[in-house]
């Protein structure tokens, strides 16, 4: 019996219309450091309210920059939404391109504004610099609202751009 990847108290989990193998394969590539851990399949019980084939894999832990997941082939009874998203915080504008590039690589263009994206499974992230929250939280507000207003007709993140519009 394989051992869990990590003893985190809290997991998410990531339910999907039976792409959980593909999407795990893609967010290992996209994050270096990740890792594939247990995999459940579904037996012959409960078929009948399921719908899935036996054999078929059911859950997959994965690890990917330190975080654990399940991935989940639940089929189509649930969708992603913007309402919960995943934030990669990143160095500088170099790592912001890069996981800008791979994550919105076949996703949703409409569903980017400010740093967030729709990936092309359905999974919201947010690409931001280390530094924007102690901007934002900074108590010179003409700052915090010339950078925000700049912040908002950006699709992915401009680190030089932000910091202009914040007088830095």
């Amino acid at each position: 019996m394989e051992k869990r990847l990590s003893t985190q108290k809290i997991t998410s989990n990531l339910w999907f219309n039976m792409q959980a193998e593909e999407a795990v394969n893609f967010y290992l590539t996209v994050f270096k450091d990740g890792k594939i851990g247990r995999k459940t399949y579904y037996g012959a019980e409960g078929v009948e309210f399921h719908g899935i084939p036996e054999g078929t894999v059911m859950t997959i832990e994965f690890i990917i920059a330190g975080q654990e997941f399940v991935a989940l082939n639940g089929g189509p009874h649930f969708q992603f939404t913007e309402a919960i998203s995943f934030i990669v915080n990143c160095k500088d504008q170099k790592e912001v391109d890069y996981y800008w590039e791979k994550l919105s690589e076949g996703g949703d263009e409409k569903a980017q504004m400010c740093g967030w994206l729709k990936d092309k499974f359905g999974v919201s992230w947010q690409v931001v610099p280390e530094g924007l929250t102690d901007l934002l939280q900074s108590p010179d507000k003409a700052k915090v609202a010339s950078m925000s207003k700049a912040l908002f007709q950006m699709k992915k993140l401009d680190i030089a751009a932000l910091e202009k519009a914040f007088g830095k």
